[in-house]
């Protein structure tokens, strides 16, 4: 006797909730995230009205509070005395004079303060990637004993402000701990201390962390030093941060003004925002508004030339193997 056996119905398969979430909906909360104005709002007229309305004036805010103070500066050179003494001032001068530019080069001896701040920012530049490259690979690639405590000691000095250090700064520089040297009115007074920076180092460090090890792994199999592994492997693929530091480091020492006054008090070393600073009192307002531009046209010309490779360093932070 044979027995037929009947399908049982097979019933929809039910996922159980998780606890977090039942736990959610019995309270009666929303899961999606909720933002200051809601997706809905922006799709009505009146949303896209406001948001494009707070958007321009916002944008457009910033825009003139940063680029204001650069057109002043450029049509102020091209106004007269008094224009420039006017109450209400103008914002358009009445007569573009471009040779004032002229009479401020001839007048502050800018080609001698130009030349001088070249020589400080490109020595301090060579010095900061030298030091601070080898420094950040030491840390993150050969990790010395007490590394964490050196890098740890290096960041505690961002925390103290540079006024603090400026006396302490200038004695070393007067009189060099052990060798007894005179810094003071060389170049050396502005390229070592530029190139001990805490902040450099920390940047080229985590950069370098994001490194692959079986990169250098595999460079050690073959037989290369530290030295090579860092000049061969490390230094190639580290441009978009080595582009950052250079363009700081260069911009860092061309803007700087109190310690190139301490330590290079004569006429003929100083730098270009010192040696304006020294002969403004001599000279007429526009004349030196126009000396500001020149000063101020090497660091906007290295921003709008390498732009993309401080935007590339600044967002670089893993690589894919």
């Amino acid at each position: 006797m044979t027995t037929t056996l009947q399908p049982q119905p097979v019933l929809p398969a039910t996922t159980p909730e998780p606890t977090q979430q039942v736990k959610k909906r019995r309270k009666g909360t929303a899961y999606e995230t909720r933002t200051l104005v809601s997706p809905l709002s922006l799709r009505t007229w009146h949303g896209k009205l406001v948001y494009w309305t707070v958007l321009v004036v916002v944008v457009v805010g910033f825009t003139i509070a940063f680029v204001f103070p650069l057109y002043w500066m450029v049509t102020g050179a091209l106004k007269s005395p008094d224009e420039l003494a006017q109450i209400p001032p103008s914002f358009f001068p009445k007569e573009y004079d471009f040779g004032v530019y002229q009479e401020a080069w001839d007048q502050l001896q800018l080609g001698v303060f130009l030349r001088n701040t070249a020589l400080y920012a490109g020595g301090a530049w060579l010095f900061t990637l030298l030091v601070d490259v080898t420094a950040a690979y030491a840390l993150s690639k050969l990790r010395p004993f007490f590394g964490k405590l050196i890098l740890g000691l290096m960041l505690a000095t961002l925390m103290i402000p540079p006024m603090v250090l400026l006396l302490p700064t200038y004695l070393v520089a007067k009189d060099v701990p052990l060798f007894g040297f005179n810094l003071l009115n060389t170049p050396w007074a502005i390229w070592l201390p530029a190139a001990a920076n805490g902040f450099f180092i920390f940047l080229l460090k985590r950069f370098f962390d994001s490194i692959p090890r079986e990169l250098l792994e595999a460079a050690e199999i073959d037989g290369a030093s530290p030295v090579r592994i860092l000049w061969s492997i490390v230094l190639p693929v580290s441009r978009p941060i080595l582009g950052v530091v250079s363009i700081l480091s260069v911009v860092t020492v061309w803007k700087d003004f109190v310690w190139p006054l301490l330590v290079l008090p004569e006429t003929d070393k100083m730098s270009i925002s010192v040696g304006i600073a020294s002969l403004s009192a001599q000279m007429p307002q526009n004349v030196l508004i126009a000396a500001l531009v020149i000063a101020s046209l090497p660091t906007i010309l290295v921003f709008f030339v390498f732009q993309r490779s401080i935007m590339a360093g600044l967002t670089a932070g893993s690589l894919k193997g």
